[in-house]
């Protein structure tokens, strides 16, 4: 898969427009101060502290892009001023394999960007491309897993058309309280 791939979400009438594309080591510095924020670290697991571990994270999802079973895109907000644009969020498409009807995907947005739409609107992208891209290999079903106390998680996937399957059973380290389960299929 080309890891030059773009998407893009089109402005609202109180949000500017988003694209997406693959992660790069320019996004180190952005990454670092993302994670920052105590809620990031409450939602997930993978945490970097310096530049160097955020080169290392960045490196990973370029590793998931070369094997093509795991892609990752950082989620920038266009300024109105023609200032370069500011990252807002993370989308990813994981555990994709030809054959296999389902696969997962996630996503986070920075404090300021929370309760703007962003995830939203960028999950929508990702959603589209995805039953785009993949569907013709046998995609079907994405699957959106958040624990059960964040419930701003479960507004964005009911937003995005992702319906409530089931209540999961907690399952730590990864998963340490229980989560929901939510999906959604390729258009018929």
């Amino acid at each position: 898969m080309n890891a030059t791939v773009v998407l893009a979400a089109p402005a609202t009438p109180t949000a500017p427009a988003l694209v997406l594309r693959p992660w790069c080591e320019g996004d180190a510095a952005a990454l670092v101060e993302a994670y920052r924020d105590p809620g990031m670290r409450r939602w997930t697991s993978r945490c970097p502290d310096s530049e160097h571990d955020a080169v290392r994270w960045v490196r990973a999802e370029e590793r998931g892009w070369a094997q093509g079973d795991r892609f990752g895109f950082a989620v920038l907000e266009t300024a109105p001023d023609g200032a370069p644009p500011g990252l807002v969020g993370n989308m990813v498409l994981k555990d994709v394999a030809s054959g296999v009807p389902r696969a997962e995907v996630g996503y986070w947005t920075v404090a300021r960007a929370r309760g703007r739409g962003v995830a939203p609107r960028a999950l929508e992208a990702l959603t589209a491309w995805s039953f785009d891209v993949f569907g013709a290999a046998g995609l079907e079903r994405l699957e959106l897993l958040h624990q059960l106390d964040n419930a701003a998680s479960c507004r964005v996937a009911e937003k995005g058309g992702y319906r409530f399957d089931r209540l999961l059973p907690a399952a730590p380290p990864a998963y340490p309280l229980d989560g929901h389960l939510h999906v959604r299929h390729a258009a018929a």
